[in-house]
């Protein structure tokens, strides 16, 4: 889940390196580094930790040249020093790698016998040490990459640059995303295309098992057989975007002032709002056809998946079997070729999600995908795709992809409703009218937020936090719970408010805060029964509800925030908002890094 560019230009690549890389950094901030050759030499620079660190390193430490790789790194293996942040190089190349060598022990055991010095700790070493081998050997560089790759084992996005070579790049892609860039006269090479959004539109990506040989002026694309072939070029919309935080302190805190905006675009999609009907030519499938749902995320796009199976079961009266992805593709579960397979991911690249998709594959199950990023892995591989309107999302925390994510889940069950014949025309134009609000009631709920920046304030001063809901409320109390362990570090848990009593209530005291979302819906009254259980401990309850739900509790509570009163199919996603800013302003009040959280990335292209 590293963050990899390579550029061979026209023009000094280490400043356009790290602008690419400012671009790549929310896939990892663990060290960064650049190398390039200069009348055919190699040099590099490396710095620990942030980009920026980097970015002042050669300030003072310039590099020339017109060819050259750069690499944002998440560690897997071994420490984020200096000694392991790539580039790695030996005498004759340099090579940047994101991804998992799976057999590097064994590699590594078999050139250290072979005479090859380690000076670091990393997987990726290998990989230089093996290419050099060859090299050493006697084969060209070209040839030299096509003997070992088939030697590697593991996920991989792999870019090399050969001492001497200053028009020769090669890539190699079996997993993790990678792009071919097209310029006049340059190539670039790019781990997603907003990365290269500020050079070029135009781009190829390498499917699984290739590797590719670029110059300033082509590209040669060669499968895992080695066999030449073509890959579709084509215009990105990445270059539309462009990564700046505008007026705000934090991506996050932009990200979840866009939701309003993106939210409507996502519906749009799905939604005829004039006629108060759904679109039938947006959902490239027949639900009436299908007997069950079999579906699959990681982390938060597993929450808006676990709110998608009440909606689905509830709205279509269609069965939704839904597991973390690291369990789905392990756990053998029986499978139904008249089942959908339905994965969700903002970056459609994350590793467990996408093995997922491909057992469902092998299996012969109809795979869609609620992906955010159309030119990702998932989509391709996918027959249907579900897109999610978010836009780019930095902040490593998700907002406004997980909204749109419940957005486009809501607007997929009120087609499969109509589709299999469980809801009515009626029902149809009535849901389409709620769903239609959510942008209006979403900026209302934003008008709170200097309530939750004072009720952060208090929460800042705590170790741990207990997070309760019913109904589609559990859901989001677990992604209330995980928000804020991800950006304060403060230990949360999220549970269904009926599970309190079997066990979890052992943790209340006078010392910890309990937030309980609960909506005035049918479970609500429940929800109040696990709230008086709360007070009679001395637990500091913070009640998220509306104004129904406010006058019929009557119990003492921290603070109440009250949000407008709204239909059941959108309270999930708007009060979705309430839960992140209680979370972002928590971890502002804790001067965390909240765009780039400690251990964590965007992009999990590794298991």
């Amino acid at each position: 889940m590293c963050g990899i560019v390579g550029i061979i230009g026209r023009e000094q690549v280490a400043p356009l390196l790290v602008d690419a890389l400012k671009r790549l950094e929310y896939r990892g901030y663990d060290s960064a580094g650049v190398a390039t050759l200069n009348k055919g030499v190699l040099d590099r620079r490396r710095a620990e930790g942030k980009l920026v660190n980097l970015d002042n390193l050669l300030k003072e430490q310039p590099l020339s040249g017109t060819i050259g790789i750069g690499h944002t790194r998440w560690a897997t293996h071994g420490a984020p020093t200096v000694r392991n942040a790539h580039p790695h190089t030996t005498p004759r190349l340099a090579v940047i790698h994101n991804g998992i060598i799976e057999n590097f022990a064994e590699l590594r055991s078999m050139l250290e016998k072979d005479g090859y010095v380690f000076e670091t700790e990393t997987d990726t070493e290998t990989v230089a040490h093996l290419v050099t081998r060859a090299l050493d050997r006697g084969l060209s560089p070209v040839e030299a990459v096509r003997q070992s790759l088939p030697e590697l084992r593991g996920a991989f996005a792999i870019a090399i640059m050969f001492k001497g070579e200053e028009d020769l790049l090669i890539a190699a892609r079996n997993g993790p995303p990678l792009a071919v860039g097209y310029g006049d006269g340059e190539m670039y090479l790019g781990s997603d295309a907003i990365a290269l959004a500020p050079f070029t539109d135009t781009l190829s990506y390498l499917e699984d098992g290739d590797w590719a040989v670029l110059t300033r002026n082509s590209v040669a694309i060669y499968d895992e057989s080695g066999m030449a072939v073509k890959r579709r070029i084509e215009k990105s919309a990445g270059t539309a975007f462009l990564v700046s935080k505008g007026n705000r302190r934090h991506f996050m805190e932009k990200e979840i002032h866009e939701q309003p905006e993106v939210i409507s675009h996502t519906l749009a999609n799905y939604l005829d709002f004039s006629k108060g009907t759904i679109r039938t030519d947006a959902v490239p499938v027949d639900f009436a056809k299908i007997d069950r749902i079999a579906a699959s995320a990681c982390g938060t796009a597993y929450y808006a998946g676990l709110i998608g199976k009440y909606w689905f079961e509830q709205i279509a009266r269609l069965p939704v079997d839904i597991d973390v992805a690291s369990e789905f593709r392990y756990r053998e579960m029986p499978l139904s070729k008249d089942s959908l397979a339905l994965f969700v991911s903002q970056s459609g690249e994350t590793a467990d999600t996408l093995a997922s998709l491909r057992y469902c594959k092998q299996q012969g199950l109809k795979i869609g995908s609620v992906v955010n990023v159309k030119e990702s892995t998932m989509a391709r591989e996918s027959d249907s795709i579900f897109p999610t309107l978010a836009g780019p999302e930095v902040g490593v925390a998700s907002t406004k992809a997980f909204t749109c994510q419940l957005a486009t889940l809501a607007s997929l069950a009120v087609t499969a409703g109509k589709m299999r014949g469980t809801i009515s025309a009626d029902d149809e134009r009535r849901l389409v009218h709620e769903l239609s609000e959510i942008p209006r009631y979403a900026t209302q709920a934003l008008k709170l937020e200097q309530q939750m920046e004072a009720i952060s304030r208090d929460l800042s001063q705590v170790k741990h936090a207990l997070y309760l809901g019913r109904g589609t409320s559990f859901p989001l109390a677990l992604e209330g719970a995980l928000k804020l362990k991800e950006i304060s570090y403060i230990h949360a848990e999220g549970y269904a408010a009926g599970e309190l009593k079997h066990g979890p209530i052992a943790l209340i005291d006078e010392h910890m805060p309990v937030i309980v979302i609960a909506p005035y819906d049918r479970w609500f009254e429940k929800t109040v029964s696990n709230m008086q259980e709360v007070a009679a401990r001395g637990g500091k309850i913070i009640l998220i509800t509306d104004s129904r739900g406010a006058a019929a509790s009557t119990l003492k509570t921290m603070h109440t925030v009250i949000l407008p009163d709204m239909p059941e199919i959108i309270t999930p996603i708007i009060y979705a908002l309430p839960i992140q800013m209680l979370a972002y302003y928590t971890a502002v009040f804790m001067g965390t890094d909240v765009d780039q959280p400690r251990n964590l990335a965007k992009s999990v292209t590794v298991e």
